[in-house]
C-alpha cells in the first residue's frame, strides 16, 4: 500500500526536525546522528521480520505485513543511498590534490 500524502509529508517533516537542516545543524556529533539512523534502520528491519513471523504463524494480517515490509525496504534503500553518497564524498576527497 502506498502511504497517503499527508502521512508521507508528516514523516518527512518529522525527519527534518530530527536530523536538522544544513542551516540548522544539531548540537550532537555526526557519529551520534549516524548511530541513531542505524538503530532506526535495525528497528525497522526487525519490525518487518516480526510482522512476517506473525503472519506466517497466523497471528498477523497481510496489510500489516505489507506495510512493515514496505517501511523496511524504504529504510534499507535510504541507508544504501546514504552509504553510496558517503563513499562518493570520500573518494572525491581522496582525488583532491594536496
Amino acid at each position: 500500500m502506498i502511504p497517503e500524502i499527508p502521512t508521507a509529508s508528516a514523516a518527512y517533516r518529522d525527519s527534518l526536525t530530527t536530523i536538522g537542516s544544513a542551516g540548522d545543524m544539531p548540537d550532537r556529533p555526526f557519529s551520534d546522528a549516524m548511530a541513531e539512523v542505524a538503530r532506526n534502520l535495525a528497528a525497522s528491519l526487525a519490525e518487518g521480520e516480526q510482522q512476517a513471523s506473525d503472519t506466517i504463524a497466523g497471528r498477523g494480517d497481510m496489510r500489516s505485513l505489507v506495510e512493515a515490509l514496505s517501511q523496511a525496504e524504504l529504510a534499507l534503500e535510504t541507508a544504501v543511498a546514504v552509504r553510496d553518497r558517503v563513499v562518493e564524498a570520500y573518494q572525491e576527497i581522496l582525488r583532491m590534490p594536496v
